[in-house]
């Protein structure tokens, strides 16, 4: 589904949106689950794609619904993968993941990615700015691309209504309404999560 001429919600990853943006450098946002990989080169090809012309994938947060391709997509594009400092030791392992994402680690376990970079001191990669929003997990961040603000879980949207993500699935409830409060600060039009379809609109409101 094309967002905008440059921004895509890859449609194999319907339910956990990974996004494409093109322009200068083409870049993955999330992988999707364990799996869905080849749907999303699939999509990638349907759009003029190929493998090897991405190169970045970006990381929103560490949950295995958005990290569980990541191994394979990492290995058929050769893209250098950003994350986190604070999500990369969930990725990678070395720290497990809280509640009930423990458990579901545990049944979905995931190959780690060859090598993951924190993303850079200046939060930016390209024309993409990097928006710490912690509170779903602790490293979570959203991404702005000109005019496209790509929330990862901060949010979800639902019958084309914002609503706010399940309390039991968040790393602290009160830090992540500080988050949503701080990406009224930026300029979008559009919001695209990873659950829900991307809706239009300027603020935030939950």
């Amino acid at each position: 589904m094309r967002v905008t001429d440059e921004v895509y919600a890859l449609d194999s990853t319907q339910g956990n949106y990974t996004y494409l943006i093109t322009g200068e450098e083409n870049i993955l946002v999330d992988t999707g689950r364990h799996g869905q990989g080849k749907g999303i080169l699939k999509d990638l090809k349907a759009i003029g794609i190929k493998p090897d012309d991405v190169q970045h994938i970006l990381v929103t947060h560490h949950d295995v619904d958005h990290v569980g391709s990541l191994a394979s997509l990492e290995k058929s594009t050769g893209a250098k993968v950003w994350a986190s400092e604070k999500d990369i030791p969930y990725i990678c392992g070395i720290k497990g993941r809280p509640g009930i994402k423990w458990l579901i680690s545990v049944l979905m376990p995931l190959k780690k990615p060859e090598k993951i970079t924190p993303y850079p001191e200046d939060q930016r990669i390209g024309d993409i700015e990097i928006i710490p929003t912690p509170g779903h997990t602790p490293g979570h961040v959203a991404l702005l691309y000109k005019d496209v603000l790509m929330v990862g879980d901060l949010i979800k949207t639902s019958r084309g209504k914002i609503a706010p993500m399940s309390s039991f699935m968040n790393w602290d409830d009160e830090i992540i309404k500080e988050s949503i409060h701080k990406i009224n600060n930026y300029n979008f039009r559009w919001i695209c999560p990873a659950h829900g379809e991307p809706l239009m609109t300027q603020e935030v409101r939950i």
